[in-house]
């Protein structure tokens, strides 16, 4: 098989250097999206502590918060992080792995915001009420989180990739 028909069985007739540079692209707009989300999140956690309320709040609500800013700062460093990478490593000829790192750190910042994401629903609604449900609901946001972020897709990458 040359080059060329083995670049047309993969749906696109470019070069590894050519697809590196239309992934990065695609990467670095689907980042756009979550960093937006995860530094606004994490930047109103980082409020929290200063109000008066805080120091009313029981050690529970106190440890998931800790937790819950934990989360979100590690979910912005790997969300910031393909844009220092690229930064660091631009002109060396390693784009493709490059691209592929990112895209490790993205799905690892996503999984990071699924998490910081859970964790705030838990302490607000916690907060907000003292409900026995409030786990309920939490982990059925989760599990809708999930089902739209990795499963759909996931199902939708498996049924229709052989293609």
């Amino acid at each position: 098989m040359t080059e060329a028909n083995d670049h047309r069985d993969r749906g696109r007739d470019e070069t590894e250097e050519e697809r590196a540079d239309r992934r990065w692209g695609e990467l670095i707009q689907e980042v756009r999206v979550a960093q937006t989300g995860v530094q606004i999140l994490f930047g109103f956690l980082l409020t929290v502590v200063f109000t008066p309320r805080y120091e009313q709040l029981p050690q529970t609500e106190k440890t998931i918060y800790i937790v819950t800013v934990v989360l979100g700062a590690a979910a912005t460093g790997a969300l910031v992080g393909p844009v220092s990478f690229h930064r660091l490593v631009t002109g060396r000829r390693v784009k493709p792995a490059t691209v592929r790192w990112a895209g490790r750190m993205t799905v690892a910042g996503l999984i990071l915001l699924l998490a910081t994401m859970t964790a705030a629903l838990l302490l607000i609604l916690r907060v907000a009420t003292d409900d026995a449900y409030v786990p309920w609901l939490v982990a059925s946001l989760l599990v809708w989180y999930l089902l739209c972020w990795f499963a759909l897709p996931a199902w939708i990458r498996a049924h229709h990739s052989g293609r």
